[in-house]
């Protein structure tokens, strides 16, 4: 898995290189992306949530430090994303399981992403659990101007409200072109794939309607859809509702392409549990930022998609080597990142 990761950024790399050099072109290039932080949870007990059953709140001592250690930890991934074709962290970055904006507050002014000037839309939601998704964004890159949170209004099988995640939606001006953000993180898996099929393919009925709604606004709106989809691909709530491509040729105007179901089709995966590998972690699109081999770059294109996957992230031995190296196990602090792997895009124009 390692080995493919690597060979994909570097065709990445080489890439990219060739596109500057053709014909002397210089182009402006953004990073947007998304990451799971695995129940970032500060260290104060909320009445109003089941904070408790968080891993930090589970620990018995020693949790000022570890949380610290982890936001460090969270910061120093956050700010090498993109970086090496950047020269900076990304420019819009999606966030799911935070507790609150106080945790996100102390992430943006951590040392390592402090002079960035991350600006932070976040809303509440009802999850059982009390974690939240949220947008961090590069002020001097991304200026919104419109930010709302929907609810999925989900009932189980038993007609009981599943307090879920929102979906949150922001639109904004990268640079000087009109994007709108999707960030999403979907009902689990609990109780196994196809009995809680059903709640993803509900929220995703409801990133329909988001995008259905900005349809009637704009025409041909330029949306990205980004999260932990608890489902990988090829799934029913991504193939069969949202209708997302896998291929290129296949995009028509107003479809939406999905650039990791050909990299899950190779092997590709963003985390790891019971022995099972899955690329849960997704960042679709629709068509006007998808270049079809026209190399019109006249406006924001994406011109690369992948998982950021370093080697300090990855288990290098024991019972989950090849995993990415999990912050909480079995109620203790491993010293480790996230569970899941973020991903990534560039989006590139001419300057």
């Amino acid at each position: 898995m390692m080995k493919r990761v690597a060979l994909c950024l570097l065709l990445c790399a080489v890439s990219f290189a060739n596109a500057q050099g053709k014909k002397g072109k210089k182009y402006k290039i953004r990073t947007v992306a998304f990451y799971n932080l695995e129940n970032l949870f500060d260290t104060i007990n909320d009445v109003t949530k089941n904070d408790e059953a968080s891993p930090i709140m589970e620990m018995k001592g020693d949790r000022s430090r570890v949380y610290w250690d982890k936001i460090d930890k969270l910061a120093t991934v956050i700010s090498q994303i993109g970086k090496d074709k950047t020269n900076t962290s990304p420019a819009i970055i999606g966030v799911s399981e935070v507790e609150n904006r106080k945790v996100l507050e102390d992430l943006v002014n951590s040392k390592k992403l402090k002079s960035k000037r991350y600006g932070i839309i976040h809303y509440e939601s009802p999850d059982k659990r009390g974690i939240d998704v949220a947008l961090l964004y590069q002020q001097r890159y991304f200026k919104p101007v419109h930010h709302e949170s929907f609810n999925p209004n989900i009932y189980n099988d038993k007609g009981r409200k599943v307090y879920t995640r929102d979906q949150l939606l922001v639109s904004g001006y990268l640079d000087d072109e009109l994007i709108h953000v999707i960030v999403n993180h979907w009902p689990s898996r609990s109780g196994g794939e196809a009995r809680s099929r059903p709640l993803r393919e509900k929220a995703a009925y409801q990133n329909k309607k988001i995008v259905e709604m900005l349809k009637e606004k704009e025409d041909n709106p330029k949306i990205l859809i980004m999260g932990d989809f608890n489902d990988d691909p090829i799934n029913t709530s991504l193939k069969k509702v949202l209708q997302a491509k896998g291929k290129k040729k296949e995009v028509q105007q107003g479809d939406i392409y999905n650039p990791y179901e050909s990299m899950f089709k190779k092997g590709y995966n963003t985390l790891g549990y019971r022995d099972n590998i899955n690329l849960f972690d997704q960042i679709l699109f629709t068509s006007p930022l998808l270049d079809k081999g026209k190399k019109d770059f006249s406006s924001y294109k994406m011109f690369k998609s992948a998982i950021f996957n370093k080697g300090f992230l990855t288990n290098s031995k024991g019972r989950y080597k090849g995993y990415p190296f999990r912050s909480f196990s079995f109620g203790t602090y491993t010293g480790g990142y996230s569970d899941h792997y973020p991903v990534y895009l560039y989006l590139i124009k001419e300057q």
